[in-house]
């Protein structure tokens, strides 16, 4: 296996930015910002906007739609109707 070419496996804080909801993970990303853990050590900061905490699938608030306005602009610009 070729040395260094494989990037740096660390612990890093991921935080929602919508929700301000923080965990602590594994990844191989990297960041310039970093932030106190629970645990007292300081970890790279990695910013989302999207978690388990703020994600429809996850929290069950569904966003929906206005499907119809969608196909009635698409009919109106290839005449269809």
């Amino acid at each position: 296996m070729k040395p260094d070419i494989h990037p740096k496996y660390q612990k890093v804080v991921f935080k929602d930015t919508s929700t301000g909801f923080t965990f602590l993970s594994g990844s191989t990303m990297s960041s310039n910002e970093t932030i106190e853990w629970e645990d007292g050590n300081n970890y790279p900061l990695i910013n989302v906007e999207v978690s388990s905490d703020s994600h429809p699938f996850y929290t069950g608030r569904q966003k929906f739609v206005d499907a119809g306005g969608r196909v009635d602009r698409f009919k109106k610009k290839y005449n269809l109707d």
